[in-house]
């Protein structure tokens, strides 16, 4: 026996022919078919192979507006649209995004944009970081001012003309 579990003998060919259902063809018969009816097989598939490390497709204005126009033009006839998309290799949420945006009138958005991390330098805080360092300078400084009028109340009172205290609050 051929190994089935009916205990049918049939050909390499039969067992084929078995497996497929009543209304499918065989790729040479559809490739006859389409001989037959005079159409050309169609564009030539690009090749399967996976690139070692893919490169993101990056669209110009120009082409984004190209391809909108001809999908308006495209739109009009039956399957043309999907035609349009298979050929450029598209899909449909790409032409709605970039309707949006031209909706919008967003010239700028059609190009490209710098992908990648956005920058972490806050431009805050440098102005931070530079009225930090003015403040403890300044802090300093007025360490430094308090020590000279302690030694000069000092210098004044050893030599008889004591400087009276002053209250904070009057000067205000």
């Amino acid at each position: 026996m051929n190994g089935n579990s009916l205990g049918v003998v049939l050909s390499p060919g039969g067992l084929a022919a078995a497996e497929r259902s009543e209304g499918e063809r065989s790729e040479p018969q559809r490739s006859a078919a389409a001989a037959k009816a005079g159409a050309d097989p169609g564009p030539v598939r690009p090749d399967p192979e996976v690139v070692a490390k893919p490169k993101r497709r990056t669209y110009t204005a120009e082409y984004k507006q190209r391809i909108l126009q001809e999908a308006e033009v495209a739109a009009m006839t039956r399957g043309g649209l999907g035609a349009l998309l298979r050929r450029e290799g598209l899909y449909s949420s790409l032409l709605t995004y970039w309707r949006r945006e031209r909706a919008h009138g967003i010239r700028e958005a059609l190009t490209p944009q710098k992908r990648g991390p956005k920058s972490k330098r806050n431009p805050m805080e440098e102005e931070v970081q530079k009225l930090r360092r003015q403040n403890a300078r300044l802090t300093e400084d007025l360490r430094k001012a308090h020590i000279i009028i302690d030694v000069q109340k000092k210098v004044a009172a050893l030599l008889g003309h004591p400087i009276p205290e002053q209250d904070p609050e009057e000067n205000s």
